[in-house]
């Protein structure tokens, strides 16, 4: 394509035109994925997030030459996913552009996913593996499933997650010097597909397309970014002299900004170390004066500190009623509220801010720790800060006077004159972290009052390096543990040589202290004694996963000081300490809070009971009391882009849930004598309050982790099995398979619910006649909801095996005409079409209720797990979770139409 014609589509999809580095890249992507740099270094707020612009319009002319998926990572949990809103208003302007009628007719829609706000968990990056996608997150949450662990949700889905999050996909990681473990992580898996692919029994070249690629952005690389570069594995873009040129780019990069630098003495006047305590009241006086010496400016003041503590005392000390505070420590909900609150608007972007809110006059206030430093495209007047690494201050900067529209700008950064502590002869020893802080206060001494972008980009780059944020220990993968990691259904146990993913996410630092996050749900006080039996937590979990809005964030010390003042109040009240695999070990508050074991929430997520309290403004506050569940549990809370409910927990009505699929049915009293089944439930229980015996769980069809049993209406198994059919060839005309693995899925798309046809399956599906098979419960038309009960722990996809495999059953014949690869591709989808045989079928689901032979039963759950090893060597772990995938998404995609 000519250059006219990507500038007329990329000014008609952006409403900007592009800078030259810009059309640079366009030229890049359009010699293929193999030509997509590795690096960007291009500075804050020149338009970095237009990459997902440019490779759409890429993509659009050159079909097959790019991969399908673009994952955005960004590094901080922000307040709102600004990536999203930039790729919906992409999404916008492409369908209503009259001049992109052809770009939309190559593309054939885009789908558009974040993994927190309103488009978390659409399902519409895996829905269809074969439609664009943009898939937005952080480096904890695509991370986590790229090594089939993804965070926050059941483990039957993870193999979804990691195949199509680690092929056909371009990861952009933005800010990529600030976690530099991940980046060489995720570099890591790319290198592992090659190795794989170079492997003699390898069969990759039967899924045609790219691999998992790479691209680094970033304000300042580090050094090894520029070797890898230099060295020839893969091409860095930077601006050039035309950039540079750019009425725009000029004007960003000249942005004036005054640096004022204020210091604190370390010791008094007789010599003598002052305490770490005085140091910091004089550090939060001093940033409290500072900011109130721009009460008169009128503008949008910024303060950035590098503690919590610190924020939240000068929140108390700041007027009221103009100052908001952004901590990465806010529980979600609230973090992404503060959005919509009318004084954050002054600190928005012109573009980015809401009309329909009116934001208050005169000097406001916006107090940060690192979670507004990236991926928030905020633009203050002004700023006072504490003083951080280079990397950090960088950022910081660029949140001030962001597109130079000020000539007034200041910036006070308060500092420590020395850095280190005595030693008993008087000497300062410094830790790595004081030599980066001393090397940075140099090169801010250096500027000369002077930060803007231009004058920090004449710093030389060595000095800069050194004055980085010490790099973590970034620990080794090897395939051993990618083999372990991607053995999923090994959940809720350790699992030798399988450690947590996240250390190998974010590296292994002395100075960074380990984290705990919590959250509060009803069914932790529901959910005791007996009832635990029936309903086991972690299952619980995997049903109603806890999502980012839920959960709030903060250094296990401060939780744990939380913690033991909520004990001091209710010190029986359950909670649920949850571990990274899933596992979950019932204690009360006040055994929690022990001193002496405040190690085991390090690292974990704590879930409480709403009437336990602790929450004050989306912080953890252990003096607060409980006021409302409606406060605590906010599992419900959230709409999708459509503005629907995504899931709802209710007691005592059948009817609430309509439109929506019931998952999960708890009878609190189980063993009551006239036990009755909802549905025969006498009207008129209401008139007393809700009944509390029976609580529903329902969820948004589309928006359900992973395919169940249930849907809006009950599906039959011969109608849900066609639809399953169609929609596999409908998503391989958008892929271009080699015929053999095309009709081996279409085989298997056939017999995958072969198991359905058991009587005891039909019964847990709550159908009144089971001997007419149905594939989905729900509620009919013309008659009473069904229930699903767990009656068994049968597992249909092993009974299907079962029947595939036997000869005397129709489908036998349509098998054995497939070589022996196609054939175990066969058997292997339709076992891991829930999450299982990976790598195998727990030793109680590995039954067929109607078999008429146990050691057919055994014999075939040794090859299922014979089969796993085989085709994981032959296609690679990402390869054969994407191929499980396509049968999963076409499952999810007719069971989602019901």
């Amino acid at each position: 394509m000519n250059n006219s014609r990507f500038v007329q589509e990329f000014e008609a999809i952006t409403g900007h035109p592009p800078l030259p580095w810009q059309e640079m890249l366009y030229q890049r992507f359009e010699g293929g994925a193999a030509e997509i740099p590795s690096c960007c270094e291009i500075p804050t707020g020149l338009g970095k997030t237009s990459i997902i612009a440019i490779w759409l319009i890429a993509l659009g002319h050159h079909p097959g030459h790019l991969p399908r998926r673009l994952v955005y990572v960004v590094n901080r949990r922000t307040v709102v996913d600004q990536t999203t809103d930039e790729v919906e208003k992409l999404r916008q302007n492409l369908l209503a552009r009259p001049e992109l009628k052809q770009l939309r007719q190559n593309l054939k829609g885009l789908a558009i996913s974040t993994l927190r706000g309103q488009f978390a968990d659409n399902q519409e990056w895996s829905a269809d593996p074969s439609r664009p996608a943009v898939v937005c997150g952080t480096v904890d949450m695509i991370g986590s499933r790229l090594l089939f662990n993804g965070y926050r949700i059941g483990f039957r889905s993870r193999p979804l997650h990691a195949g199509f999050l680690g092929q056909d996909v371009l990861l952009v990681h933005d800010e990529a010097h600030l976690e530099p473990a991940f980046q060489r992580l995720v570099e890591a898996i790319a290198d592992e597909q090659q190795r794989e692919k170079n492997r003699p029994e390898s069969r990759r070249h039967l899924i045609p397309m790219p691999d998992l690629r790479v691209m680094a952005l970033s304000a300042t690389a580090r050094e090894e970014k520029k070797e890898r570069a230099d060295s020839g594995a893969g091409h860095m873009l930077t601006l050039t002299d035309k950039d540079l040129e750019h009425p725009v780019v000029r004007k960003r990069f000249h942005a004036r900004k005054k640096l004022l630098l204020h210091p604190i003495e370390s010791v008094d006047d007789s010599g003598r170390e002052r305490k770490p305590a005085e140091i910091d009241k004089e550090l939060i006086e001093k940033i409290v004066e500072l900011a109130k010496s721009l009460q008169d400016s009128g503008g949008a003041v910024l303060v950035f500190v590098r503690k919590v503590e610190h924020v939240e005392k000068i929140v108390k000390k700041l007027p009221h009623d103009v100052t908001e505070q952004l901590t990465g420590t806010l529980r979600g909900l609230e973090r992404d509220n503060l959005v919509h609150v009318p004084l954050f608007q002054r600190f928005l972007a012109k573009a980015d801010q809401n009309h329909n809110i009116d934001p208050p006059a005169g000097t406001v206030y916006l107090v940060c720790t690192s979670a507004g430093e990236v991926g928030v495209n905020i633009s203050a007047d002004h700023m006072v800060c504490d003083l951080s690494t280079f990397d950090s201050m960088v950022q910081r900067f660029g949140r001030v006077n962001r597109f130079g529209e000020r000539t007034d700008t200041e910036i006070h950064v308060v500092h420590q004159v020395t850095f280190g502590k005595k030693d008993r002869k008087g000497k300062w020893k410094k830790n790595e972290l004081d030599h980066c802080l001393e090397n940075t206060l140099g090169l801010l001494e250096q500027l000369e009052e002077d930060a803007s972008p231009l004058a920090i980009e004449q710093l030389e780059a060595s000095d800069c390096l050194r004055a980085f944020a010490p790099e973590p220990t970034i620990l080794p993968v090897s395939d051993i543990l990618f083999d372990n990691w991607s053995c999923t259904t090994i959940h809720h146990v350790p699992m030798p040589g399988r450690p947590s993913v996240e250390p190998y996410l974010h590296g292994v630092t002395e100075w960074d202290p380990p984290q705990t996050e919590v959250a509060w749900r009803e069914e932790v006080s529901v959910i005791c004694g007996d009832l635990l039996d029936r309903n086991q937590p972690a299952d619980l979990l995997d049903s109603f996963p806890l999502k980012p809005h839920e959960l709030l964030r903060d250094r296990s010390d401060r939780v744990f000081k939380e913690i033991g003042k909520i004990g001091k109040r209710c010190p029986d009240a359950p909670v649920w300490l949850i571990s990274d695999d899933g596992s979950v070990k019932i204690l009360t508050v006040g055994a929690l809070a022990v001193k002496d074991m405040k190690d085991r929430i390090k690292n974990r997520t704590v879930l409480l009971p709403p009437e336990a309290g602790g929450l004050r403004d989306g912080m953890l506050d252990g003096k607060s009391a409980y006021h409302s569940d409606a406060e605590y549990d906010v599992a419900d809370k959230g709409t999708d882009e459509l503005n629907r409910q995504r899931r709802l927990r209710i007691w005592g009505d059948t009817e609430a849930g309509d439109g929506m699929a019931l998952i999960r049915v708890i009878d609190t009293e189980p063993d009551k004598e006239d036990f009755e089944y909802p549905e025969n439930e006498e009207e008129g229980s209401a008139q007393t309050g809700v009944d509390r015996r029976f609580w529903y769980w329902y969820v948004l069809p589309r928006n359900i982790d992973d395919v169940t049993p249930a849907s809006i209406r009950p599906v039959t198994l011969a109608g849900h099995t066609e639809s399953v059919v169609a929609a596999m060839e409908r998503i391989f005309t958008g892929l271009y398979f080699p015929e053999n693995i095309k009709a081996a899925l279409i085989l298997a798309a056939q017999l995958h619910d072969l198991g359905k046809r058991r009587k005891l399956f039909q019964l847990s599906l709550g159908n009144p006649t089971p001997e007419t098979w149905f594939a989905k419960s729900g509620k009919p038309e013309d008659g009473p909801r069904w229930f699903p009960w767990r009656i068994s722990r049968y597992r249909h996809e092993f009974g299907s095996v079962l029947d595939a495999l036997d000869q005397n059953q129709e489908f036998f014949r349509e098998l054995e005409k497939l070589d022996d690869e196609m054939r175990d591709l066969v058997l292997h989808v339709i076992a891991a079409h829930h999450g299982r045989a990976r790598p195998h079928f727990p030793e109680d689901e590995a039954f067929d209720p109607e078999s008429w032979s146990t050691g057919r039963e055994q014999e075939e759950a040794v090859s299922i797990m014979r089969r796993f090893a085989l085709l994981q060597r032959r296609y690679g772990r990402w390869g054969l979770a994407y191929l499980e995938s396509l049968l999963r998404a076409a499952d999810w995609e007719a069971s989602a139409n019901r």
